[in-house]
Order: C-alpha cells, then sequence, then structure tokens
C-alpha cells in the first residue's frame, strides 16, 4: 500500500449560495483521511460557510453556516478531529458571498 499526503486548493471563484464542485474526491481501491480543512474569509465583511461530506449521492454538513470574520479563517477539520472517506465520497464548501474564500484540504490518501 502506498501512502501519499496531498493538498487539494480552492481558491474564491464560488458564486453566493452555490456549493463548489467536489473536493478531495476518493477513486477506487483509495482510502482517504482528511487531516485538515481552512478556510479563510479574504472579504472585507463577514461571511458564513458550510462545508458537508458528500457520500451515496447525499450531502451532510459538517459545519452550516459558520461565521468568518474579515481576515480570519475557519478550522473545520484538524488536530484531534479527521474525516474518514470513503470510495466516491468528496467535500464541498458553500459561502454565503460571492468570491470570498481560499480553503486547503490536507488528507492522507492509501492506495492499494
Amino acid at each position: 500500500m502506498a501512502n501519499t499526503f496531498k493538498n487539494e486548493v480552492f481558491n474564491a471563484s464560488l458564486a453566493a449560495d452555490t456549493d463548489s464542485g467536489d473536493l478531495a474526491t476518493v477513486g477506487s481501491s483509495t482510502q482517504t483521511t482528511l487531516i485538515g480543512m481552512t478556510i479563510a474569509n479574504i472579504t472585507s465583511g463577514v461571511i458564513a460557510v458550510g462545508v458537508k461530506l458528500r457520500s451515496g449521492g447525499v450531502d451532510t454538513w459538517i459545519v452550516k453556516d459558520a461565521p468568518i470574520a474579515t481576515g480570519g479563517s475557519l478550522i473545520t477539520c484538524g488536530g484531534d478531529q479527521k474525516i474518514v472517506l470513503e470510495t466516491g465520497d468528496s467535500i464541498r464548501i458553500r459561502t454565503n458571498t460571492v468570491n470570498s474564500i481560499n480553503a486547503v484540504l490536507s488528507y492522507l490518501e492509501i492506495t492499494a
């Protein structure tokens, strides 16, 4: 089994109240553990963000409508909090303000 640490970077090109595309999508014969996710507010006002786990075509909120102050960031997982992703799972991000976030997802990918 090969273990590879990876980053997925998402920049601000997102319309308000619209999900991002699938981030950190897990391929077949792969196990993935999300080990860190930071979302930064790049605007001059307070924004609200959400993060979803999409599994089997069903979205489950990890965090919903969390406020991020100007110049601030939200760490949705890391430290003691890890998220295990299975084949076909992915992460999606949503914000209430157009072009307002940068995000970094760090994960460990284990392939057979």
